[in-house]
């Protein structure tokens, strides 16, 4: 009986994405040191962004988790209120996480929870007036923010971004569910 190897295959991963209406180009610099310089810059964005929401969430009086929550829900939030579930993917954490989160967000005062009126497993997450008050003072300093982080791209420029990003992160998400289950 073969025994499976506990190594990652090649084949068993999925191909790249694929752009058609990109026209390919050519590197002068190796592919994998192109690709470790791109990872280094992710991993390095990653922890300035999380020190600007350390900067965020101390202005609120939360944790910085508990600010990637309140954003998430007034991103998500169209008036029906937001689950656990919807929070959780957005943030990438576990909903048991939110949940426990959420409780103590909605002691301070930042949130409300209620049983969803469609479906009593979920329980929908709103802002509270106090949220978005406090959200809204910060707002001008954070749009100064944003516009000195994104300066150099056009609206144009960071859609294009964004997307090749969003389709990185899609790939990687396949990938590392992937290395887990063979793991």
């Amino acid at each position: 009986m073969a025994t499976r190897s506990k190594s990652p295959q090649l084949a068993a991963f999925p191909a790249p994405s694929e752009d058609l209406s990109t026209p390919t180009r050519e590197m002068n610099v190796p592919e994998s040191e192109l690709v470790r310089e791109f990872i280094w810059s992710v991993v390095s964005l990653n922890a300035h962004l999380e020190d600007i929401h350390q900067f965020w969430a101390k202005r609120l009086g939360v944790t910085e988790p508990q600010w990637l929550i309140l954003m998430a829900i007034s991103d998500l939030d169209n008036g029906q209120g937001v689950s656990g579930i919807e929070v959780a993917a957005k943030i990438h954490v576990h909903p048991a996480f939110v949940t426990t989160q959420t409780k103590s967000l909605e002691k301070a005062g930042y949130l409300r929870r209620t049983v969803s009126a469609v479906d009593g497993r979920f329980v929908m997450m709103f802002l509270t007036d106090k949220a978005r008050k406090e959200i809204d003072k910060l707002a001008l300093l954070r749009d100064q923010i944003n516009r000195s982080l994104f300066e150099s791209l056009d609206n144009k420029l960071l859609k294009d971004v964004a997307d090749k990003i969003a389709r990185i992160d899609k790939d990687a998400e396949k990938i590392a569910r992937r290395l887990s289950i063979e793991d």
